[in-house]
Formats: structure tokens, sequence, C-alpha cells
């Protein structure tokens, strides 16, 4: 079998999540895997964490926008948290330990899901009052279903309500026609939860309404969570999210929103949810979402500018 071309003039961002930085370094980027999989459609998103850093192979560490190397942001790969046989309610300490190291030693935090029941021990994992906490969602979804079958993908941000997080302290953005019901929308109005629609978000500008999302927040926040389920994006470019709609974003829309997460000082986790890599063609998800943890880093840099 022949070897990768090797061209020192290309760094690629497997070498840089590796560990290969450019100095002088600007800022630490955490990467924890979190491969639970115990949504509500039979899936493996557990395999979602490996196929994210393979794909990272593929793709380089110049941000030509921006002409920057995002090299000069040290990343640490942290593994995977051992959840994957686990429950969401007992992959909570688990998940909660992992995260309380990486937070400590890193400026922000990538969790690479796993399905979006990673989000409400990610939420937890910041040891913070929960009152002190801001979530944004960019979701088709409101994830508001019961509680009372248990957690899962579903659920999680009507768990954290539960758990006593103020409905006001979360706003979802990309929420979409006919992927949610009445029932749950008067949960969401009823908590006073921020929703902003996909077209209310297309129309203002995707990078613009999660920018404005995360300034609301940091009012009266001092950490927010950036929940990015990979099936806010139209089904036609993310085959491997069972849940995605028609009518969708597209990746760019997806990098814009990722850019915007790592620039914004008071965001210190982003996770990316709800892959099965069996599901991929052409391995187009992954690479959508290994994309996105490279515009958070660069957004990061901006951070520290």
């Amino acid at each position: 079998m022949s070897q990768p071309h090797h061209d020192p003039n290309w760094p690629r961002a497997s070498a840089w999540l590796e560990g290969a930085t450019l100095e002088p370094t600007v800022g630490k980027l955490g990467i924890l895997g979190v491969p639970l999989n115990r949504s509500i459609t039979p899936g493996r998103c557990d395999l979602a964490p490996k196929a994210i850093r393979d794909a990272m192979f593929r793709l380089s560490t110049y941000d030509l926008r921006h002409e920057r190397d995002i090299r000069q942001v040290s990343a640490r790969d942290y593994g995977d948290a051992d959840v994957s046989e686990l429950s969401p309610e007992e992959a909570l300490a688990p998940i909660r330990s992992a995260m309380g190291r990486a937070l400590g030693e890193s400026d922000a935090l990538v969790l690479l899901g796993g399905d979006n029941g990673i989000t409400r021990p990610g939420v937890l994992g910041f040891g913070l009052p929960l009152e002190r906490v801001g979530v944004v969602t960019l979701d088709a979804h409101l994830d508001l279903r019961d509680t009372k079958d248990g957690l899962m993908n579903g659920n999680p941000i009507r768990a954290l309500l539960d758990d006593g997080l103020p409905g006001k302290n979360v706003v979802q953005i990309g929420i979409q026609d006919f992927a949610n019901s009445a029932a749950y929308h008067r949960v969401a109005k009823d908590a006073g939860i921020c929703i902003v629609s996909m077209q209310e978000a297309v129309a203002q500008g995707i990078g613009k309404a999660v920018g404005a999302a995360f300034e609301q927040l940091a009012e009266r926040v001092d950490a927010i969570y950036f929940d990015l389920d990979i099936d806010v994006l139209d089904r036609a470019f993310s085959p491997a999210t069972p849940g995605a709609r028609p009518g969708g974003l597209t990746p760019t829309q997806l990098f814009e929103a990722a850019y915007e997460a790592g620039k914004h000082p008071k965001v210190k986790v982003m996770d990316l949810v709800e892959i099965d890599p069996t599901k991929d063609i052409n391995d187009v998800t992954c690479l959508t979402a290994a994309t996105c943890i490279l515009h958070f880093a660069s957004g990061l840099m901006e951070r520290h500018r």
C-alpha cells in the first residue's frame, strides 16, 4: 500500500491535533471524545469521535480568510471518556470527571459526541451554579421531550431545566418547522427559552444570530456552553445525521457559527453531536464536523488577539 504524500508546506490538521504547534502559541484548546450512544434512533454515534479525528488528516491548518495558522493554538487531545456502554445517567460522573481536568488546562474545550445526550453532563461539567451558565443550541430540534422515561438525545434541555437551569439562560437557534411539536414548544415558551427559528436565523445571518445569543447571555452568566447538533444541517449535507431535515443550514453557515463560538470569551465548551459514521457518504459529515473544530480554533485565536 502506498504511503500518504507528505508535504512540509501543507501541514495537516491531524498533526496539529497530535501536538504540532507553531510559536508563539496564543491559546489552549482541549479535545475530548464522549462516545455516548443511547439515542432515540438506534445508531453508532459512539464511532464519531474517531471518525472526526480521522477526517483531520484531510484538512490543513491554514485559515485563508483570516490569514492565520491555527497551529498557534496549542491543541491537546484528551482521548475518549469511557462511556460508550453507559446510559446517560451512568455517564454523568465519568464525563464530569474527564471534563474537569480538560477545562482546568484549556481556554476552551470541544466535546466530540456521541449523541445529544452528552449536552446535559457537558453543561453540568462546568461545576458552576446553573444560574451562572448559559446554553446556546444550534439545532433543528427543541430537545425538550419528557424525561419520565429516562434521559436520551431528545431531552437534554428538558433535563437541564429539571436540574434548575433557568429557561432565560437558554437560546435555541435553527429550530425547524415540522421537526417539533406544539406541546414541547409550549414547554419552551413557559420556561422563557429564547427561540430563533431557522428562517429568522438565516435572515439575520447565522454568524450574527449566534454572536447575538452569546452577547445576550454574557451579561448574566460566567460561562456559555455551545451545543452544535450537526442535524441542523440540510439533510443533503449530512447523511450521517438521522435527524437532519431538508431546509437546514449549509456547512459554510455551520463554520461561521463555530468561528463565532471560538471567538467569544465566555464560550468555554462546544459539543459536536449526532453523527453516525456508518451512515456517512464519502465522509462528508465527519469532514464537516472536523472543519468546525478548525474554525472554532481560529476563533479562539481571534479571542486572544
